[in-house]
């Protein structure tokens, strides 16, 4: 351990271990396996390269996006260690000289895809080398209750059979027990020691709105919180991707889709666009995202609903990777639910997992309709206890009121039932307003007794009210894709008046009560100038190696550098972040930087 102190705080530039990083290395070092769950920005990755580093050989990453493999060993060669990948976008040649440098014992880790490891030719190469560990990233991809299922990650058992005496860890951020007992299952972890740290990211701000008129709220949320940050926005279909990332182009955002409609080379160059500038808004559907390293990714929005919890963790846990602070920010609609619902009633998955997928559904439903403190309901999903609410959620912030809507709920139920339970939420809502419509006369709902009895609310609360019926179960949406309501059974004790109802009301979130507070607040009056003037010189670095601007320095190393305003060498090895090779690299001419702007200089 004494050796992994050592790279922790000469390489990385670090002066101590966070979390259960210490406890994890240990038991790497002593050649046991490990199974981490770790929040994203957590620090999972030195769990696996410090000891990668200690052990003899070369530490073997298993990592399931390609794209990503280049900044990741970038990022370690800048640090001189000797890290590299094979992957389908290396020519042969390219191939042919990692496989030697492998070979010759010349690499500290190396990079590789799943699909790749898994062939014989690379099992056989893998037996004629020292390696140091085996680390499988994003092992959630194992399970088939998670989110990110890889077929491919549950055959990853075989490096247990081929490799018996070399450690493993699989780390991931987000598992819930279901899936933890199956990456257990899966990689024959059974003897693994277990490290579960806190799921808490308590500097990310968790706000989820009604869906009416989202895109509009959309762009006042990104104007009065994030003006000139860089974000993600998920949507759930990639057409909504494309008309979604126009529309922010056309309203003077820099903003770029990303699906897997999108030829491969599009998709690659969108990414590194991302990674590489600042500012830059990626409109997405799930397909981006899953270990994304950019850290300072200020805010990730939805504006379709994640069909579960842990793939809303998974994706808002992208946003604030830094530490600083961050939002989740989502409007979810009646229309959300009804589609996700249909997409599951469609699938060819067997009844068992339509179950499952169903109850994930629910309770990401219940997360956006309950009225306490969200972070609590997120950390109890994962099996942690939060003691008090958390003070930085919508919910906690300006807590919403409720109001009796039994009466509103039986009307509404009981023109879904006296209209045949054929019709879908719109068609309803006009027998409620008592529309003077062509198709409710042709049906006969214009003389039921159910016409015109909701004047007292407008079409959009009535939408809201519908919303959280289905949401809260006590409609059910046909499974033929017409989207026509149904009564659910629950829903009898209601009508009978056996049952009281509280709803929801639409809020709106005051605008000073619900203001992230600025990342740059630490800096000092006057101390702008110089941050921006780093962040240029970063940028200028960055853009010379061919690297995202964080792969040089994260804006906390650069804050850290303006408050100590170092002028030696030795001065600069104490910040956060600076190693012997960083320091070595970019040591003099940051801190020529900061002496333009010094009161001395």
């Amino acid at each position: 351990m004494k050796h992994a102190y050592d790279i922790l705080r000469n390489t990385f530039g670090y002066n101590e271990f966070r979390h259960h990083q210490a406890d994890v290395i240990a038991a790497l070092l002593a050649g046991r396996d490990v199974l981490t769950l770790m929040p994203t920005g957590g620090g999972k990755s030195l769990c696996y390269q410090i000891p990668a580093l200690v052990r003899p050989g070369t530490g073997i990453v298993v990592s399931p996006l390609i794209a990503l493999m280049q900044d990741q060993v970038d990022a370690l060669c800048l640090l001189g260690i000797r890290a590299a990948f094979l992957n389908s976008s290396q020519d042969r040649a390219q191939q042919q000289q990692t496989e030697t440098a492998l070979l010759r014992g010349e690499l500290d880790m190396l990079y590789v895809a799943p699909e790749r490891l898994l062939t014989e030719r690379m099992l056989g190469l893998l037996e004629r080398v020292t390696v140091a560990l085996f680390a499988i990233d994003e092992a959630h991809c194992v399970s088939q209750w998670g989110h990110d299922f890889r077929r491919e990650y549950q055959q990853l058992y075989a490096l247990h059979e081929r490799f018996p005496t070399t450690p493993r860890i699989a780390l991931t951020a987000t598992a819930d027990q279901r899936t933890r007992a199956e990456i257990i299952e899966q990689l024959k972890l059974h003897r693994a020691a277990v490290f579960i740290n806190s799921f808490d990211r308590p500097n990310i701000r968790y706000t989820i709105s009604d869906g009416q008129q989202s895109r509009e709220q959309l762009w006042r949320f990104l104007q009065e919180e994030h003006p000139l940050d860089a974000g993600i926005v998920y949507c759930l279909s990639r057409k909504k991707v494309e008309e979604t990332a126009l529309w922010l182009q056309g309203k003077g955002r820099r903003a770029l889709p990303y699906h897997a409609g999108l030829a491969d080379a599009t998709r690659r160059a969108h990414q590194q666009q991302f990674l590489r500038e600042d500012g830059l808004i990626i409109v997405a559907t799930i397909a981006f995202g899953m270990g994304i390293d950019k850290p300072n990714v200020r805010f990730v929005a939805h504006l379709s609903l994640p069909k579960s919890i842990e793939a809303y963790y998974q994706e808002t846990g992208r946003a604030g990777r830094d530490g600083d602070p961050a939002n989740a920010w989502m409007a979810y609609g009646l229309q959300d639910v009804i589609t996700l619902r249909q997409f599951m009633h469609q699938s060819e998955a067997e009844t068992h997992f339509k179950q499952i997928a169903h109850h994930k559904l629910e309770a990401m439903l219940g997360l956006c309709e309950m009225i306490g403190c969200r972070r609590q309901a997120l950390l109890g999903y994962f099996g942690e206890v939060l003691a008090t609410p958390c003070g930085n959620c919508d919910v906690c912030l300006q807590p919403p009121q409720t109001w009796d809507g039994t009466e509103a709920a039986q009307k509404a139920l009981s023109c879904v039932y006296r209209t045949g339970q054929r019709f879908g939420v719109n068609y309803i809502i006009d027998v409620l307003l008592g529309k003077n419509d062509e198709r409710l006369e042709r049906n006969g709902h214009h003389r039921i007794s159910t016409y015109g009895i909701g004047g007292e609310f407008d079409a959009s609360e009535w939408r809201a009210i519908f919303r959280q019926l289905i949401a809260r179960g006590f409609l059910d949406v046909d499974i033929e894709g017409y989207g026509a309501l149904k009564i659910a059974e629950q829903s009898r004790a209601l009508l009978r008046g056996e049952l009281r109802l509280d709803l929801r009301k639409a809020i709106k979130i005051d605008k000073k009560k619900g203001r992230t507070p600025d990342p740059g607040a630490s800096l000092r009056p006057g101390d702008n100038a110089l941050f921006d003037a780093l962040r240029v010189l970063r940028a200028q670095l960055a853009k010379e190696q061919g690297v995202p601007p964080y792969v040089i320095f994260h804006d906390a190393t650069l804050r850290e550098m303006i408050n100590l305003r170092p002028r030696s060498a030795e001065q600069m090895r104490g910040i956060s972040g600076i190693g012997a090779t960083k320091l070595e690299r970019y040591g003099e001419r940051f801190m020529a930087e900061i002496a333009k702007h010094s009161p001395a200089a």
